[in-house]
């Protein structure tokens, strides 16, 4: 997949001990995130492509294989959320 995952703006992002709370005044909805689901958000910049998030991912909790499924899943939820936006 090709796609370079970016915010969506106009987020209000507060950093909290668990991890993220975004607020979404678009749709007047606050998200509570954990710690790799913001880890996930950060590097939507709109520059990374879902491979190097997945690779990114996987080498900051030093897991032996890259979580492709799980990274997956969680910018498919963080895209379905309103949060982010993928690009192609």
């Amino acid at each position: 997949e090709s796609s370079t995952p970016r915010l969506v703006k106009g987020l209000r992002i507060t950093p909290s001990t668990n991890g993220y709370i975004v607020y979404d005044a678009r749709r007047e909805r606050v998200h509570y995130l954990n710690h790799t689901a913001a880890l996930v958000m950060d590097l939507c910049t709109g520059r990374n492509s879902l491979a190097e998030i997945v690779t990114l991912v996987g080498a900051a909790y030093g897991l032996p294989r890259k979580p492709a499924r799980e990274v997956g899943a969680l910018v498919r939820q963080l895209a379905g959320e309103g949060l982010i936006a993928l690009d192609s």
